[in-house]
């Protein structure tokens, strides 16, 4: 039994696949991000300090991250909408990050990002 999601698994799947370099990077963010959502749809939900402690440490973890640029962008605008923890923010900013990862990371990326948002 997989205490990590359906979508985390893939993307785990996918680390493993991929040489180390800026792709692995990405989906190691993504892996992070994902992550850090899903925890935003717990019931009951987490104290409002360990959220915004979390979303912090995402934040500064990406910001040292080789990740290609498109999906950093992106990346950065999803922790943006964060900065308002909740479930609504956090499902879009899943949605928002599907196009940027499978531009950057291939199909199989935006496939496991979009398995994360439609489980919202």
């Amino acid at each position: 039994m997989s205490l990590l999601s359906p979508s985390a698994v893939l993307l785990v799947r996918l680390m493993r696949e991929l040489p180390r370099g800026p792709r692995r990077d990405g989906v190691f963010a993504l892996w992070l991000t994902v992550r850090v959502t899903e925890d935003l749809f717990l019931v009951p939900p987490l104290p409002e300090r360990a959220v915004r402690r979390r979303i912090a440490s995402l934040d500064q973890r990406l910001s040292r991250m080789a990740i290609p640029a498109p999906l950093r962008r992106a990346l950065t605008a999803a922790v943006g909408q964060l900065a308002d923890p909740g479930p609504e923010q956090a499902a879009l900013a899943l949605h928002q990050l599907v196009a940027p990862a499978r531009d950057a990371l291939g199909k199989e990326a935006g496939e496991a990002l979009a398995l994360a948002a439609a489980r919202r």
